[in-house]
């Protein structure tokens, strides 16, 4: 059995339709649906829904068919208007011609729910012929044959006790909606048609776009049913801020014919409207007089013509042709289940359904006798709201499952809904029951299924305490009190038959407290009469409302006056009523307060203020009470003396400016009253009207003085003389004529540079009457005629210098003087010049020696030197405190080196160099101390180098080179002790120089450990320093080891320190063990503190010797101590035999398998040095530079690693050049390999100084590049 679905929905998608008003307006009356489901195969037949991507979604589960009936009140013994349990009261609307049943709904608010909004919406207005055909019609439905019952929608009704005829009461249609300013109206349209509906928001109020939701029926959303079809779209107009909403139907069917809805929200805000879309089709002929045509409508006394006639409720169609007339269709009626009548009807065009139910209640038929259930659901059921309604059936067998449904959908336990089971009886009961739970349920025990309708009643909402009338005056409050039946209901507030508007912007305010119910207005006007109803469900009450003006009496009135220009003015008048508002007007115009006028009104007083009287202010004042035709006039007359406004002309210190051949013309106001008489005068001329190239003239409020072709001969003050009856004024205007600057005298160029000149002027001798803002400079090649432009921002000062000049090439110079009104002509150009640059100031000056009459310096050549060359250098000297530089060489010198002589001992002299070319002498570089003529003594201090003030640790036949700089004039005596005795000179080498003295031993030995004292003495000072060297070697072997003890798989070894411990601590042991099958040593530990230890995890049946080498900081000991007997691990009744072997002998002396070859290195970047040597035992590798052994530099970095030796030497220079040397020695024997290193681009006397280098290096360096340059 298909599943029931939502009885609001028609057949074929379609909203249901209710029947027309009359036609004056009157409200539809409450409705009642009546829900028959037709069987799947009428279904299949006739079901079309509106199409969405092309495709018809299969027929899986028919939709129920719905008539909607008006059900009219039936009046009682009491007089109220409810609906009777026997039957529904209809009303019949006869149609003529072509006419069909529309509904269309104006926009109206948010109803309380979804079956308000549908059944609420009133239809067009029909004919007037046609509105007079309502009648009065009963019907009985029996239980047995239609399951429905009486059901009272939600709807606004006309009132208990309102008759019929109450109806022809013209009523004002509802108010317009408050967010949709245009709404979508109803059309019809042919077969296959298209059709655009459109709603407009004005968005001015809102502050993000509304939400709008297109609907057909009740329930059917159509944003979801979108295709080739259905079309939505939305568009937004910035400039008149309108939100536009279409809805396109494109290529209709006649399926898609029904009303629709579109509803418009945002925030708290709610708006819709209903309306119809018809499809017309193409007509056909009559059929043929069948057993359907018997079921229609005939006449209204005969029996068996039914009362509920379908062609007035459902929407009106052209029957189809039909190629079988010959159905049977009491056949079909008889083997259909009762819900499949209605569909059955309307497949084959019956509509006196009232006929038909009572035809077939007559026949007799076999019900069939349900398997499952031994008693079913009733066919329909009815709660009131708020109440509970039990769903009861009794189980064949109680065992069987049973499930609840709702509209198809499983209901599970819950508060709301509660299973009971009593026998075979299965309970469902439905607590507090809403308008929700207006649906249809099944119930299903197995394969087999039962169904019912429930119907919930809504009570109508009475009113309890009716609104009174109210007689008030403008201002006044107005509050209309009414009180209902229940609270939260939703009533209509109605002023004269339209619904009160009650939005944001409304005078109107509505609240509820509860059962009551309020509308306010809070300052009544006259416009708020009226007769004023609130309407709810249940009933209406009205009241009149009547707002009058109250009586005007004047107390003071108002006076005319004579105010001079620029006192106040103040109109006062007094009038009864004091809260009355009113309006000032000056000639007729509304007077607006603002920042000079000022508008009072306190009590009874009403004050108007001028803070300062004008011109404009005279004339004819009205005061005119808000609300009365009474009014109080006056007149304001103003006095006003002549006068001349300079101050409104913004004219610094009343001086006009303007350029020189343009036309003047200057106006200025001036005020009086009467109109004063004007006279120009320039000194005593006076400036008459008629000037041929001055004149000056009058035109009302302001004169003007017009000069057609300014000169400077016009400048001067201007008077203006007033004159009139209230007195005489004067006023003077300074005319200032301006012009471009005269050219500035020609430029003087009193330096020249290498690239750049200083030129300097004088300022133009008439500047035009205007500053001068600055200058433009130009230049040209003196050959040349084409000028050139040197700065784009004016120069202030009357000075500048050009750059970027090419050496050698004349140039010239210009000037251009600016000021505000423009360019001067160009200034005469100066004399030709020329750019030569001299070189650069030289670098490095410093004193190289100093003796009792001679003084050497040195220096080095200027960083820059120009295109003229260097010629040579000049050294000049003067005596500390004169000013007088004495040349030392009369001939320029080449050489960067001079000695400067015939000086007198302990004088002090300064001494500078310049640089000497074509363009002149550079900039001089001068000693930045004074240098004293003394060879002085300087005491002596040893600088020991940071790596030497710790003891010097070298190991054993390793080179020792330290040097040891040391500072002290004159040249220092250097001496060296040992331990205090002197040093052998066989044993130690020890080389002095000027700065530092070197001590070098090429193989040391142990006897060379020792502390060494240097002495530098210079005459009786001495200073000393002490060099604690340690020269290491590897330990010997231990003294004695034994074996103390052997169990299981585990020896005990005990050992003596070794007698020579390498001049240092010893470090550590390591410990090897050797089986006697093999003789192979493996290290059994390394690096162990202790003198005993304990040899684990050894093999049972083998024979163990041991062996021990001493470690200290230079490695471990050549020999090795071994046990002199063996262990054996033994086990119990085994013996082991050993054999003996000999070892290979892997020993070989150092051989170089890859040499070092010749290298070239660019100064700064890393340059590294590779070779590869094989020896075996492992061989000390030893690197030399020019035959020295490198020790600690931390300029070399060298790397052994699996025979492969890398030296790598960090941002060379050409001092790192030389020939490099890679020594390879052990037992066997040594090799070695050499190669050269070259480094280009060498370092500048400067840079050297830098890194440290020494100053007798660098000598020595320097001197080499030179003798190679030569090369």
């Amino acid at each position: 059995m298909p599943e029931p679905t939502k009885k609001d929905e028609t057949p074929n998608g379609q909203p249901e339709e209710s029947v027309a008003p009359d036609s004056n307006g009157a409200l539809p009356l409450p409705e009642i649906s009546l829900e028959i489901s037709p069987p799947p195969e009428a279904v299949a037949e006739e079901k079309e829904p509106v199409e969405t991507d092309g495709k018809k979604p299969e027929a899986t589960e028919p939709e129920p068919l719905q008539a909607v009936v008006a059900q009219e009140p039936s009046p009682t013994e009491n007089g109220s208007n409810q609906p009777q349990p026997g039957g529904v009261g209809v009303k019949e609307q006869t149609e003529s011609g072509n006419s069909t049943v529309k509904e269309e709904g104006p926009c109206s608010p948010p109803p309380n729910d979804e079956d308000d909004a549908a059944a609420t919406t009133p239809s067009p207005t029909p004919h007037a012929e046609d509105a007079n055909s309502l009648k009065k019609l009963s019907v009985e439905l029996p239980n047995d044959s239609v399951p429905a019952t009486g059901r009272k929608d939600s709807v606004w009704s006309l009132g208990d006790g309102q008759g019929p005829d109450d109806l022809e009461k013209p009523v004002d249609s509802p108010p317009q909606s408050t967010l949709m300013i245009e709404s979508p109206q109803s059309a019809v349209i042919p077969v296959g048609g298209d059709i655009t509906f459109v709603a407009k928001v004005e968005a001015k109020d809102l502050l993000r776009k509304p939400t709008v939701k297109w609907f057909k029926g009740k329930w059917m959303d159509l944003a979801s049913k979108t295709g080739k079809h259905l079309q939505l779209k939305e568009t937004f107009d910035r400039l008149t801020k309108m939100h536009t909403f279409e809805m396109h139907i494109i290529k209709a069917k006649d399926n898609y014919a029904g009303n629709y809805r579109c509803e418009v929200t945002y925030k708290d805000k709610f708006d819709s409207c209903s309306f119809d879309l018809e499809v017309k089709e193409a007509e056909q002929g009559s059929q043929n007089f069948d057993i359907r045509s018997a079921f229609k409508r005939s006449s209204e006394g005969q029996e068996d013509a039914g009362e509920l006639d379908f062609s007035g409720l459902l929407k009106h169609r052209e029957p189809k042709q039909d190629d079988t007339p010959e159905v049977d269709v009491w056949e079909i009626l008889k083997n259909a289940r009762p819900d499949q009548y209605e569909k059955i009807a309307f497949m084959y065009g019956i509509t006196d359904l009232r006929g038909l139910l009572r035809r077939m209640k007559k026949i007799p038929r076999e019900e069939k006798k349900s398997e499952a259930f031994t008693k079913k659901l009733d066919p329909a059921y009815q709660a009131d709201k708020g109440g509970k309604i039990r769903l009861v059936v009794d189980l064949a067998d109680p065992t069987v499952d049973l499930k609840w449904y709702k509209n198809g959908q499983e209901i599970r336990p819950s508060p709301k809904y509660i299973f009971e089971m009593k026998g075979t009886q299965r309970i469902m009961v439905i607590n507090n029951c809403s308008l929700n739970d207006d649906a249809a349920y099944s119930v299903a025990a197995g394969d087999e299924r039962c169904s019912t309708e429930l119907f919930v009643k809504e009570l109508p909402v009475k009113i309890v305490k009716n609104i009174e009338a109210v007689k008030t005056t403008v201002n006044e409050r107005i509050e209309l009190e009414c009180e209902v039946s229940e609270e939260g209901a939703q009533v209509k507030w109605m002023k004269n038959g339209v619904e009160v508007p009650t939005g944001v912007r409304s005078r109107y305010r509505v609240k509820c407290e509860g059962t009551k119910h309020f509308l306010v207005i809070d300052d009544a006007s006259r416009e708020d009469t009226g007769t004023y109803s609130i309407m709810a469900t249940g009933g209406t009450s009205e009241a009149h409302v009547q707002v009058d003006l109250k009586p005007l009496k004047i107390f003071q009135d108002l006076h005319d006056m004579k105010v001079l220009l620029g006192q106040p003015i103040q109109l006062h008048c007094e009038i009864y009523p004091g809260n009355v508002p009113g309006r000032w007007y000056r000639n007729g115009q509304l007077i607006q307060p603002n920042d000079r006028i000022n508008i009072l009104h306190k009590n009874k007083s009403h004050r108007l203020e001028v803070a300062a009287g004008s011109l404009h202010d005279a004339g004819d004042y009205t005061f005119v009470p808000e609300g009365y035709s009474q009014s109080l006039s006056a007149k304001i007359h103003i006095i006003d003396p002549p006068r001349v406004h300079l101050e409104s002309m913004n004219f610094p210190d009343n001086t006009v400016t303007i350029v020189a051949g343009n036309k003047l013309r200057l106006e200025i106001p001036i005020s009086g009253e009467p109109a004063p008489r004007v006279v120009w005068m320039k000194g005593e001329r006076v400036i008459l009207e008629s000037g041929h190239r001055t004149r000056a003239e009058t035109h009302g409020d302001q004169t003007s003085l017009t000069i057609d072709v300014t000169e400077r001969e016009d400048t001067g003050n201007y008077k203006i003389v007033l004159q009139n009856e209230a007195g005489e004024a004067t006023a003077s205007v300074k005319i200032k004529v301006v012009d471009i600057p005269d050219p500035p005298e020609a430029p003087l160029v009193p330096e020249v540079g290498g690239d750049w000149c200083s030129m300097t002027w004088e300022p133009p001798k008439y500047d035009g009457s205007s500053p001068i803002l600055g200058y433009f400079i130009e230049r040209k090649k003196k050959q040349s005629s084409r000028w050139m432009r040197l700065n784009f921002d004016l120069i202030k000062e009357t000075a500048f210098e050009p750059k970027k000049m090419i050496e050698g090439v004349p140039y010239e110079v210009r000037i251009f003087a600016v000021n505000a009104i423009g360019v001067s002509k160009p200034s005469e150009p100066s004399k030709a010049f020329t750019p030569l640059a001299v070189t650069s100031e030289p670098t490095m000056l410093v004193v190289d020696d100093v003796t009792d009459t001679t003084v050497t310096v040195k220096w080095r050549p200027p960083e820059t030197i120009g295109a003229a060359g260097l010629d040579g250098y000049l050294v000049e000297y003067c005596i500390e405190g004169t000013d007088d530089w004495i040349v030392s060489n009369t001939e320029l010198t080449e050489k960067t080196k001079h000695t400067i002589t015939g000086l007198t001992p302990g004088t002090k002299i300064l001494v500078r160099v310049k640089a000497i070319n074509a363009a002149g002498a550079s900039a001089p570089r001068t000693i930045q101390h004074s240098v004293l003529v003394k060879e002085v003594i300087e005491p002596p201090k040893i600088r020991v180098p940071r790596h030497l003030k710790q003891t010097y640790t070298r190991r054993v036949g390793e080179a020792v080179n330290l040097v040891v700089p040391f500072m002290g004039k004159p040249r220092p005596k250097v001496t060296w002790l040992k331990d205090g005795t002197a040093i052998d000179p066989t044993h130690v080498s020890i080389r002095n120089t000027d700065c530092d003295s070197i001590i070098f031993i090429r193989k040391a030995e142990r006897s060379h450990s020792g502390k060494y004292e240097m002495s530098v003495q210079v005459d009786s000072h001495v200073d000393t320093a002490i060099l604690d060297i340690q020269v290491v070697d590897l330990p010997g072997p231990p003294q004695c080891v034994t074996i103390e003890d052997v169990w299981g798989g585990n020896v005990a070894l005990v050992w003596t320190p070794p007698k020579d411990n390498g001049n240092a601590p010893i470090t550590g042991y390591t410990i090897q063990k050797a089986d006697l099958k093999t003789m192979e040593w493996y290290t059994c530990i390394e690096h162990y503190h202790r003198t005993c230890i304990t040899i684990t995890e050894l093999v049972v049946g083998n024979e163990y010797f041991f062996r021990i080498f001493a470690e200290n900081m230079c490695g471990p000991s050549d020999a090795a101590t071994q046990t002199k007997k063996s262990a054996l691990i033994v086990k119990e009744g085994m013996q082991l035999k050993t054999h003996e072997f000999s070892d290979h002998d892997f020993m070989e002396a150092p051989k170089f398998t890859q040499p070092l070859i010749n290298t070239s290195a660019i100064a700064g970047y890393n340059a590294t040095l590779n070779c590869s040597v094989r020896a075996n035992p492992r061989a000390k590798v030893i690197w030399m530079k020019n035959k020295i052994i490198i020790l600690d530099d931390p300029r070399y970095r060298m790397f052994s690693n699996q025979g492969v030796c890398t030296l790598e030497i960090r941002k060379p220079s050409p001092y790192d050049g030389g020939m490099y040397t890679c020594k390879a020695i052990n037992d066997l024997g040594e090799a070695q390999v050499e190669c050269k290193l070259e480094v280009k681009g060498g370092f500048t006397f400067y840079e050297l100084m830098q890194r440290g280098v020494p100053l007798h290096l660098i000598d020595k360096y320097m001197n080499e590049k030179v003798v190679d340059q030569e090369k």
